[in-house]
């Protein structure tokens, strides 16, 4: 629990599951879409590169949390930047740590797939997650994790990871 959010310990893997631990990139996915791409596999087999997600919130039936969790809300992930976070390397794996103990969740920077063509890019240097809200028609809210959390636009055809929140 998070500034009154109770955030899952791991990304989301494949739809309706969440990855086997904490340090697990899971699954990237495009904005309102319910398939996912690993980020082990370099190609983006079926990739929809021409679509841009439609819709002005994430809909339940593509939502890819397991029963009880979703996608966070804008206002849930800006809630991260008001907590202490540090860059560290957990496990063998580079992410961002955010809060303090006992209350902490880890993010790995699991990188993204471009919109374009699908490519797997920045792995193990930043992480992009995804929120439900809109930005535009166009565009949907998520998070960048570099050195610090960054909230802005991403291209809704963009393949982030999703890390869920308690309903």
């Amino acid at each position: 629990m998070i500034n009154g959010v109770r955030w899952a310990t791991r990304n989301v893997d494949v739809p309706g599951t969440f990855a086997e631990n904490p340090e697990d990139f899971g699954m990237l996915f495009q904005w309102n879409r319910r398939k996912g791409w690993n980020s082990i596999d370099r190609s983006a087999e079926g990739w929809d590169s021409f679509c841009i997600p439609e819709g002005v919130g994430w809909k339940i039936e593509n939502d890819p949390c397991p029963e009880g969790w979703r996608v966070p809300t804008n206002d849930e992930l800006k809630s991260l930047q008001r907590v202490v976070s540090i860059s560290i390397n957990r496990n063998g794996v580079n992410g961002r740590l955010f809060g303090i103990p006992p209350n902490q969740i880890f993010l790995p920077y699991a990188g993204w797939r471009s919109s374009f063509s699908g490519a797997f890019l920045d792995a193990s240097r930043r992480g992009s997650y995804w929120s439900s809200t809109q930005y535009c028609t166009e565009g949907a809210w998520g998070a960048i994790l570099l050195y610090g959390i960054i909230i802005s636009n991403h291209a809704r055809g963009h393949g982030n990871s999703v890390r869920c929140v308690a309903k």
